[in-house]
């Protein structure tokens, strides 16, 4: 058995997800999509997969139907092979004490040891689902070993302005880590956590992704009722077992908000993209689909990123994600936009919801919006972003950082106008 074959890598399904609410309101995190035909999930799995870990089990419990749909139509092995991706989802016991409910990520862990141990595995690799990043976690497991460590944390360079969002650390010249503070906000604080000598990033950050020896991950949660990695279990190892730091400095995007899945999605669909995509050794997996090519009649497009089974009329789109199954009309006007697309066509012989078909209609100009999927946009529809920081409830539709969020399944009726007065 190789090396990686005693890797378990368990995929924190994710929380409630208020910060990207709403496009959690009806999903998980971890199945947003991203990049037009993507999930979230599928990050951390490619990566799992393109590593050599094939065994990974996803921790759901929050809206959590459209992420085991999603995992169970695209993560198919052959039945002559020991490989699997699995849902291990929140569960009520006669043994439980709290109905079930995951409390953290050090807890939904907890919860699952069992389950953990009947693999057999030696090492647990703990990841989020809601990052964008390429990584060979095989690199990491090889400097687990060499550093004979018990816990290993992928770390990366933090400037001083994220370093209130990181768990920030120091390690000693061995490589093992020697401190840890979760998300400083006092400059005393931080500036007694400075560890390298460029201005620009001064700080090493935790990313959330923990390789444990099966053994200590078990003696950690078992000895403990702490409910969370980052805050309370890593800060409290590093005085009773080996924790290295293992250094990673390619792209990594924590798409925690709305406004950072809005800004990491644009700049996917320009020339100079911090992330690609089509890897040629590394890709990126997701469910595969039936659909027809793209079919643009008359449109310009510039820095768009533009999924399957779309139709667009005579359009001008400059800097947008447009999604699978998107339908736009003529005379649209597109700009610094995420078109999430649909689940479905319209009826090629039925009358659409609302006399408003699929996606957006005739005449509409929108510029700074995030439309989520089976949206309809009727005829004349006007949509403009607002100051940055500006937060609103609509009736049918809301503002995040300046941001105007259509949520799925939403109809506007035409002429709607939404923007600052």
């Amino acid at each position: 058995m190789s090396s990686r074959k005693k890797i378990l890598g368990v995929i924190m399904g994710g929380g409630r997800g208020s910060r990207l609410f709403p496009l959690t309101r009806d999903r998980a995190k971890p199945a947003v999509p991203i990049a037009g035909k993507y999930r979230l999930i599928d990050i951390p799995i490619s990566n799992c997969i393109n590593s050599g870990i094939h065994r990974i089990a996803v921790l759901t419990q929050f809206n959590s139907v459209s992420l085991h749909r999603h995992i169970n139509q695209t993560y198919n092995f052959d039945s002559f092979n020991r490989r699997w991706v699995q849902i291990w989802a929140a569960e009520q016991t006669l043994n439980t004490k709290d109905e079930g409910w995951y409390q953290g990520t050090a807890d939904a862990v907890r919860k699952q040891l069992v389950e953990i141990q009947s693999t057999g595995t030696e090492h647990v690799l703990i990841l989020a689902g809601d990052h964008l990043y390429r990584m060979d976690y095989a690199k990491m497991f090889q400097y687990h070993q060499e550093k004979n460590a018990e816990i290993t944390v992928a770390v990366q360079p933090v400037s001083t302005e994220q370093a209130p969002r990181f768990g920030i650390l120091k390690r000693d010249p061995n490589g093992m880590i020697s401190d840890f503070v979760e998300k400083p906000k006092d400059p005393q604080v931080q500036k007694a956590f400075v560890s390298r000598t460029e201005e620009a990033r001064p700080f090493l950050g935790s990313m959330g992704i923990y390789l444990f020896n099966t053994r200590a991950l078990v003696k950690l949660l078992g000895n403990t009722t702490d409910d969370d990695f980052g805050g309370q279990v890593i800060p409290k190892a590093i005085g009773t077992h080996r924790v290295a730091g293992f250094d990673f400095d390619g792209y990594w995007e924590d798409i925690g908000t709305v406004r950072s899945f809005y800004e990491t999605n644009l700049a996917l669909a320009t020339p100079e993209s911090p992330f690609l995509f089509q890897d040629r050794d590394n890709p990126i997996y997701s469910r595969p689909r039936f659909l027809p090519g793209t079919l643009v009649d008359g449109a310009t497009l510039e820095n768009v990123m533009l999924a399957d089974g779309c139709r667009i009329g005579k359009a001008v789109i400059e800097g947008a994600i447009i999604g699978l199954r998107s339908q736009i009309q003529d005379d649209v006007i597109l700009r610094d936009t995420i078109l999430m697309g649909a689940d479905y066509f319209d009826p090629l012989d039925g009358v659409p919801e609302n006399d408003i078909p699929l996606g957006i209609g005739a005449n509409c100009k929108i510029e700074g919006a995030l439309i989520d999927k089976n949206a309809r946009l009727g005829e004349g529809t006007i949509i403009k972003p607002f100051p940055r920081g500006t937060e609103i409830e609509g009736n049918l539709w809301c503002v995040r950082d300046g941001i105007v969020v259509i949520p799925k399944n939403t109809v506007l009726p035409p002429e709607t106008i939404i923007g600052p007065e």
